[in-house]
């Protein structure tokens, strides 16, 4: 077991590791670039982690705002939202979904759940409204303003289901300007095609529309097999259709109202996700000998369809000294079907495939509404406030269905109802003590209900009750303090606390329903937040220590096709992070961002089932059950370091410019236990985009790659039967032509 002084020692030698890849070649280039030119700086980020617009560098806490090309990039290969992992210190995500079902990590706290009805502890909100549901957190990217990732527990301004973090979408909003817009064509290898674009009018001068929408295509390219002979091919899989719509109007009478109304819908058919039985080499982490990641053996259907449809209705009022905003929102999943190869093969393999097990997801219906209503003040003095309630009400039904890989009959399923209610009322104060010091605290009660219950169950004997009712009421509140150094410096300090609700399982015929307690944290963190070199460089540094009480976790697999939820007694974290920003000359920018997450963890009297086919690497007790006390959590890797770099010339009347942006993260772990071959290699994904804008911009041709270097991975496994696993994206690259008018 490492000791705490050993786990201190590491985070202090990251803490170092950190400040010199800050300080060393950057601030050299920075500070003679400095010295030759002093026309270009850096614009101002503002974000809205604390409800407010506000200058990043002003915000007591850590978080990355991701804007404009470096947002544009990302999304020009058509990719979904798991584009986003490791973009940015401290970020996660990952499924064993595919495009549907994204689960979030921050700091290395999240959820590897795969249940219709499961919490996560990273919240996903866009435009103000909480998506919920992990359906919910795939919609696609575009027409976006920004996305900020708040690190750290932000349970009293954005509430509970929020103890590792928030990442917040905010679209872009119409406006009574001018007729305005752009449009986007990309196409790519796989026939990738992605084609997304906007128009804004103003209507009157009192109504604006907005209208956006989105297309992305991948052919099927992965071959199809029924036979380990590979001669009987059955077709090809691993494509996908998605196309998503957005309308906003803007009403503004006059300068003391507003209201913005939201109408968007999701509809995504494709494959579902390839796993591949045997992938993984026994007593290694490294591909089977012979793996061929273009084909499948498979001989299940294979398919995945969802349909989302949701809108919101923000309004706003100036009341002289104070703001009143209400928000409302209704989300819908109209239908929810994945259905694929589970055990990711044929009875002779390849490999061993002990048994056939092909499976459906279903969600048949979800609706969720939710209401906020907050008050802010306008005063010009030292003391400014903000206060609500909050409303959430959530009805899901959903299961699971099993089927005969020989006749692809229906030989069992299992249908569930959820329902979710939820209150909140909370408040929060900013006070400045002097020009030099500002404290804010903010504190929130919630009270949280579920209900569950077995609607349906088909040639399944389940065990225990058919339903559980569960409640929880917390208290959560933050206090942290600001201290400008200097006019370009401010020093940080926070401790907030969060917590995620009670979470429930289905029954099945092995397990009954099973109910996991809240679980709360308690979290610390410092940092610096500068302005360099007359604002041609912008620097962001943490420092964090938490602890999860009663952490949910959930245990999947073991020797037979199960999912159930326990509590961990305890789980620490620790780890630092930076964001880099700088104009190295008129022709060259730079970013740079890199994070080092400890958790651990602490429970000497908590097993788990264990795999059926692997090298189990930590202590199996009496019982033949597996000791995960010391052990990381999930998905979390230690290291996570990025970059871009963007370099221009001027050519003619327009510019080339080569821009390039990388990621890197360590290894992770799949599951609560270790075992040698769950463990995913460290993986490296780089892209590049050469192209010619024109017209001051209003054009631009480019080529474009992603995952340039093909850098093959496997990121993900089932455990309950054999070593099977799925892999990450391959290298894509195309060309992309965009404008704006």
């Amino acid at each position: 077991m490492i000791k705490m002084s050993k786990m201190h020692k590491r985070v202090a030698a990251a803490h170092g590791a950190v400040l010199v890849l800050a300080a060393l070649p950057a601030g050299a280039a920075l500070a003679q670039a400095a010295q030759a030119a002093q026309a270009n700086e850096l614009q101002t980020v503002t974000v809205s982690a604390q409800r407010r617009t506000e200058n990043i560098k002003e915000v007591p806490v850590s978080v990355t705002a991701i804007k404009g090309e470096r947002l544009d990039v990302l999304v020009s290969g058509g990719d979904d939202i798991r584009l986003l992992a490791a973009k940015v210190p401290s970020l996660n995500i990952e499924s064993s979904n595919g495009r549907t079902f994204p689960r979030f990590y921050i700091r290395g706290y999240g959820n590897t759940d795969f249940s219709l009805f499961a919490s996560q502890p990273v919240s996903l909100i866009v435009d103000d409204i909480v998506q919920e549901n992990p359906i919910l957190k795939g919609f696609p990217i575009f027409d976006v303003a920004g996305v900020e990732v708040l690190r750290g527990p932000q349970g009293t301004l954005f509430g509970r289901n929020t103890p590792a973090g928030v990442v917040k979408f905010e679209s872009e909003k119409p406006n009574l300007k001018k007729v305005e817009g752009y449009y986007n064509l990309s196409y790519g290898s796989h026939g990738t095609t992605n084609v997304d674009g906007a128009v804004n009018v103003p209507l009157s001068d009192k109504w604006a529309m907005r209208v956006s929408a989105l297309r992305q295509h991948r052919d099927d390219y992965v071959n199809n097999y029924s036979d380990l002979a590979k001669t009987n091919k059955t077709g090809e899989l691993d494509g996908y259709n998605e196309h998503a719509e957005r309308v906003q109007f803007l009403y503004t009478p006059d300068s003391t109202f507003s209201a913005l109304f939201n109408v968007h819908q999701r509809t995504t058919a494709g494959s579902a996700r390839l796993f591949r039985a045997n992938l993984i080499k026994k007593g290694t982490n490294d591909f089977a000998d012979g793996t061929d990641l273009d084909s499948v053996v498979t001989n299940a259907l294979n398919f995945q369809d969802l349909k989302t449809q949701g809108a919101n209705m923000r309004l706003s009022w100036d009341l002289g000294p104070v703001k009143l905003y209400s928000i409302t929102g209704y989300e819908t999943v109209n239908h929810y079907n994945s259905r694929g190869d589970i055990d990711g093969g044929v009875i002779g393999g390849p490999g061993l495939v002990p048994f056939q097990v092909q499976t459906a997801s279903r969600l048949t219906d979800l609706k969720q509404y939710s209401q906020e209503f907050r008050v802010e003040s306008k005063n010009a003095g030292p003391l400014n406030w903000q206060a609500g309630l909050y409303y959430f009400d959530e009805d899901a039904t959903g299961g699971s269905d099993n089927f005969d890989s020989v006749t692809q009959a229906q030989t069992s399923r299992v249908i569930s109802n959820q329902t979710n209610q939820a209150w909140a009322a909370f408040g929060s104060m900013t006070y400045a003590v002097n020009d030099a010091f500002t404290v804010r605290g903010g504190i929130r009660y919630t009270d949280d209900k579920k209900e569950f219950n077995t609607l349906e169950h088909t040639n399944v004997v389940l065990i225990g009750p058919a339903g559980v009712s569960e409640s929880k009421s917390k208290v959560n509140w933050d206090l942290s303090g600001t201290y400008k150094l200097t006019p370009d410096v401010n020093l940080y300090a926070r401790v907030a606390t969060g917590f995620r609700a009670p979470s429930i399982a289905a029954a099945s015929a092995t397990v009954p329903v099973t109910v996991a307690d809240a679980e709360t944290i308690t979290s610390y963190e410092g940092g610096i937040k500068a302005d360099l070199f007359e604002r041609r460089a912008r620097v962001n540094f943490s420092i964090y220590d938490f602890e999860v009480k009663n952490q949910q976790l959930t245990v999947v697999g073991g020797n037979s096709n199960i999912t159930k939820l326990i509590n961990a007694n305890k789980t620490k974290g620790q780890g630092a992070e930076l964001d880099f920003e700088g104009i190295v000359s008129p022709s060259l920018r730079v970013t740079a961002g890199a994070s080092y997450n400890f958790t651990k963890i602490e429970d000497p009297n908590l097993y788990v089932a264990k795999c059926a086919q692997c090298t189990i690497t930590d202590p199996v007790g009496s019982n033949g059950l597996v000791s995960i006390n010391g052990n990381a959590l999930p998905q979390a890797p230690k290291w996570i370091v990025n970059a871009t770099a963007r370099y221009s010339v001027p050519v003619a009347d327009g510019e080339f410019f080569v821009y390039t942006d990388w990621s890197y993260r360590t290894k992770i772990n799949f599951f609560l236990y270790e075992a040698a071959e769950f463990v995913g290699k460290p993986l490296t994904e780089g892209g590049v985009r050469v192209g010619y804008n024109w017209a001051g911009g209003k054009y631009e041709l480019a080529a474009f790659g992603r995952n340039i270097l093909d850098q093959r991975r496997i990121t993900g496994a089932i455990d309950f039967n054999n070593l099977t696993g799925f892999a990450n994206e391959p290298r894509t690259y195309g060309v992309q032509f965009k404008g704006n008018f």
